[in-house]
C-alpha cells in the first residue's frame, strides 16, 4: 500500500483548516466570555515553533502584538492544534502551574459553569457548522448523484427478522412514513426504517404498505449479520483480504460460491444466512469447544473462474467470523443514476440533511472500533491521507473535508478525559454537585486522558506501520 505526495498534501490543507476552525471555536467563545486566551497555535510546538507573535523580528514590524494578551503561532509538529486559556487544566498546563497561578477575572474557572460550557463547547460546534456549510456548498456547485430505490433492478434480499415483519425478498422500498426515499443508501435507508411506523415497498410491481413493530427496530440488530437487508449480489468474490480465511483456503478473485455447507447460496444473502447460523452456535449458551470449532469450519463449493468444474474448499474462520472477501458489485455500478441540482435556497436544507445522515451513519459505525477487525482499522495520517485521490479533485476534497470535520466532532465530544468531551462531563459534575473537582482529581483526570489518547495514537501509528510499509 502506498500513498502518494499529494494526497498528503491534501490531508495536511484540509486537517489544518479544520483544526484551526476547531481551536478558532474554543478561542471565540472564550474571547466572548471574557476569558484570557494566552496561546492559539496551529500544530505543536514542544521545545520550538516555525512562527509566533511572540518573535522580535515581528514584534518590530508590528509593534501591536507586544501588548497583545495571546501569542498566535505555528508549531512544527503537524497532529493538531491548540488554545491555551488562562485558569484551565488542560494538556499545556498542569493542576499545579493552576493552582500556582494568583486568580484573575479573566481566568476561565472564575467564570460561570454555563460560559465555559460554551467555551469547551465551541470547537465541536465550529466543526459541525464546517460539515453544514461545506455539505451545502457542495449541493449548491455539483448537486447530488443519487440511485433511485425504483432503479434496483431486483429489490432487496431480507433477513428472517425482516420477513417476520412482512418483507419478502425482491421487495423494494419507496416511501417511510408517507415521505419518498430519495435514493439507496444503506445507512440511510436503514436508519429511516428503524425509525418508521409505516413502510411502502414495490412488489411485482404492486405497492405494498408494511406496518412496522410498535416499538420500533433496534439500529444494532439490523447491522447484525445477516444484514436486515441487502443487494442481491450474486456470491462472486471480488477482492480478497491478505491472511483471512478464504485467501489462506486458497480462493480467488471471480470464484463462485456454490454451496456453503450443503446449503445452496444463489446470492450473498444466502452466504449471510450461514455466517449467521455460525454465530448464532457461537453465541448459544452451552456452546462447547468442539460446537466452536464445528461452527468455524465451513464446506464452500466453489466453481473458480478458470474451470469448468466446482470443487469443494475447508475455510476455518476467524472466531469473529469473518471469511475476508469483498463481493463483486459491478452489475450495480450500471445502474442508472440521477443527478440532483439545487438552489441555493435548497441546497441548505439539502447540505443539512446530508450531513445529518452522515453524523448519524459514523455514530452508529463507532461499535464496530470495539472488536478485534474495528481495532486494525485504526489509523493515523496515513490511512486518513490514503482517503484522498491521487489527483486533485475539488469536489472529493471538500467531500472529504466535510466528513473530516464531523469525525473530529463526534471524537471530541467523546467523554474521554483529555478532549472536549471530558471536560463537558467535568463542567456537568460541577453544574449538577455545585462544586468543581479538586484541582489535584482534574490533573489526574486530566494525566489518565492523555495517557489513552498517547496509546490510541501509538495504535493508530503502528497500525499504518504495518499497513504501508510490511
Amino acid at each position: 500500500m502506498s500513498i502518494s505526495f499529494l494526497q498528503i498534501l491534501q490531508m495536511v490543507c484540509s486537517l489544518s483548516l479544520l483544526v484551526f476552525l476547531h481551536e478558532g471555536g474554543h478561542f471565540l467563545f472564550a474571547k466572548f466570555s471574557g476569558v484570557k486566551v494566552e496561546k492559539f497555535y496551529l500544530f505543536f510546538n514542544p521545545y520550538f515553533h516555525l512562527f509566533s507573535t511572540r518573535d522580535k523580528w515581528f514584534t518590530k514590524l508590528f509593534p501591536y502584538f507586544k501588548d497583545n494578551e495571546t501569542e498566535y503561532g505555528i508549531g512544527w509538529l503537524p497532529l493538531g492544534g491548540y488554545v491555551s486559556i488562562a485558569g484551565m487544566v488542560d494538556e499545556t498546563k498542569d493542576a499545579d502551574e493552576v493552582a500556582a497561578r494568583q486568580p484573575e477575572a479573566t481566568d476561565f474557572n472564575q467564570k460561570p459553569v454555563w460560559r465555559r460550557f460554551l467555551i469547551m463547547f465551541g470547537g465541536v460546534l465550529f466543526n459541525l457548522i464546517t460539515a453544514l456549510v461545506v455539505y451545502s456548498a457542495i449541493m449548491f456547485t455539483w448537486g447530488r448523484e443519487i440511485t433511485p430505490m425504483r432503479n434496483l433492478p431486483y429489490g432487496l434480499n431480507f433477513n428472517t427478522m425482516a420477513q417476520q415483519i412482512g418483507f419478502r425478498n425482491g421487495d423494494t422500498p419507496i416511501r417511510v412514513d408517507g415521505i419518498e426515499i430519495e435514493g439507496f443508501s444503506t445507512g440511510a435507508l436503514m436508519m429511516d426504517i428503524s425509525e418508521a411506523k409505516m413502510v411502502t415497498v414495490l412488489r411485482d410491481g404492486v405497492e405494498v404498505d408494511i406496518e412496522m413493530p410498535a416499538e420500533g427496530v433496534s439500529l444494532l440488530e439490523m447491522q447484525k449479520a445477516p444484514l436486515f437487508f441487502s443487494l442481491p449480489l450474486k456470491p462472486v468474490v471480488a477482492q480478497l483480504v491478505e491472511d483471512m480465511p478464504a485467501s489462506k483456503a486458497g480462493m480467488k478473485v471471480g470464484d463462485k460460491i456454490l454451496a456453503i455447507n450443503g446449503r445452496t447460496t444463489l446470492d450473498v444473502a444466502d452466504v449471510n444466512v450461514e455466517m449467521g447460523r455460525c454465530m448464532d452456535i457461537l453465541s448459544a449458551s452451552g456452546c462447547t469447544h468442539e460446537d466452536s470449532l464445528r461452527a468455524l469450519t465451513l464446506s464452500v463449493v466453489r466453481l473458480s473462474h478458470d474451470s469448468q468444474s466446482p470443487d469443494t474448499l475447508s475455510l476455518a474462520l476467524s472466531p469473529d467470523v469473518k471469511m475476508g472477501l469483498l463481493w463483486d458489485n459491478s452489475e450495480y455500478q450500471k445502474i442508472p443514476t440521477e443527478k440532483r441540482s439545487y438552489t441555493f435556497l435548497q441546497s441548505i436544507p439539502a447540505g443539512c440533511a446530508f450531513a445529518w445522515e452522515t453524523i448519524t451513519d459514523y455514530v452508529v459505525s463507532l461499535k464496530y472500533l470495539f472488536n478485534k477487525d474495528g481495532v486494525k482499522q485504526v489509523g493515523s495520517f496515513l490511512t486518513i491521507g490514503s482517503l484522498f485521490p491521487e489527483t486533485w479533485d475539488w469536489q472529493i476534497f471538500w467531500n472529504m473535508t466535510a466528513f473530516l470535520s464531523i469525525i473530529l466532532a463526534v471524537m471530541n465530544i467523546l467523554p474521554i478525559p483529555g478532549l472536549d468531551g471530558g471536560h463537558i462531563v467535568l463542567l456537568i459534575y460541577e453544574g449538577i454537585f455545585r462544586r468543581p473537582p479538586s484541582l489535584r482529581v482534574m490533573g489526574i483526570i486530566q494525566n489518565i486522558g492523555m495517557f489513552i489518547l498517547f496509546g490510541l495514537m501509538l495504535l493508530a501509528i503502528g497500525n499504518d506501520v504495518l499497513r504501508f510499509f510490511f
